[in-house]
């Protein structure tokens, strides 16, 4: 988007001549960006609401095999959920450095929040193997099925924002604290707030319930 700007100026003989340049206004899609973004999210609360759902439904049928007081290991599980909670802890702190124009500090708590994205992806990769070795696969009951579901499109939310983050990190080294970084570091940090909250929501109604009898 530009204006046009025509300038009168003295020609070679006198007569006047004409000079037209544009100037240009600098866009900064914030707002449309921001839009974009919660409509997102409300469209990946739909897919988990649905999830949700669908456990809520078939989680009690355990086709005469294990349920989830004889196969959810609650120490496991809590400290996966600490790594998570510390994630977005360590994020905030990443957020506040960004404010305060401390590119190192903001990409060092960046950095450290990426680790602790890592020990949860690995913490539940090996309770999944776990599980498998036992022989508590996702076609062996409708509740295998829709816990795998459930906890495997989290973590595989998880995955992206860790490639997101990493992405960011090779940003920010190379362009710095521009605006547009700014920018998505918000998106970034918004979307794994996000996956915060429905993971207490999975701990809660997937683990805890799912140990009592």
């Amino acid at each position: 988007m530009s204006d046009s700007t025509t300038l009168h100026h003295p020609g070679a003989s006198g007569a006047p001549g004409k000079m037209s340049f544009f100037l240009k206004k600098e866009h900064h899609p914030q707002h449309g960006t921001s839009l974009g973004f919660w409509i997102y999210l409300m469209s990946d609360c739909l897919i988990f609401a649905i999830l949700f759902a669908v456990y809520a439904v078939l989680g009690r049928n355990y086709a005469a095999g294990p349920s989830g007081a004889d196969l959810f290991d609650l120490k496991l599980v809590a400290m996966n959920t600490a790594m998570l909670l510390l994630s977005s802890i360590t994020y905030g702190f990443c957020m506040l450095e960004a404010q305060r124009n401390r590119l190192r500090a903001a990409m060092g708590w960046l950095a450290v929040t990426g680790l602790f994205g890592l020990a949860f992806l690995g913490l539940e990769l090996y309770e999944f193997a776990h599980l498998i070795h036992l022989g508590a696969v996702p076609q062996r009951s409708a509740f295998l099925s829709a816990f795998f579901t459930l906890v495997g499109t989290h973590g595989l939310h998880v995955t992206f924002g860790v490639i997101w983050l990493v992405t960011l990190l090779f940003q920010l080294k190379k362009h710095g604290l521009v605006p547009a970084n700014r920018r998505r570091l918000m998106c970034l940090s918004m979307f794994w707030h996000f996956l915060d909250l429905i993971w207490i929501a999975v701990f809660t109604f997937v683990y805890l319930m799912g140990v009592l009898p």
